[in-house]
């Protein structure tokens, strides 16, 4: 079983419809907005940061075939 929890907005009626069904069958739980994680105001100024280096310079990324390569075993 996956704990993955993900963030959508439903652009469409038959797609909430789809969610719902999903709930009713305990295939997906809806969270509270309550349990959202909320920053703190040092990581939104470090994230705000680091869009900048992205935004001003492209070769601040790795490629992730780089980082594979990286962190593969020999």
């Amino acid at each position: 079983m996956s704990d993955n929890t993900f963030h959508i907005r439903i652009k469409k009626q038959y797609a909430a419809a789809l969610i719902e069904d999903l709930i009713k069958v305990h295939a997906v739980e809806a969270i509270p907005d309550e349990e959202a994680i909320e920053l703190t105001e040092q990581q939104k100024a470090a994230l705000d940061k680091e869009l900048v280096n992205i935004s001003s310079n492209p070769d601040y990324l790795l490629k992730w075939n780089d980082i594979k390569h990286r962190f593969k075993k020999p």
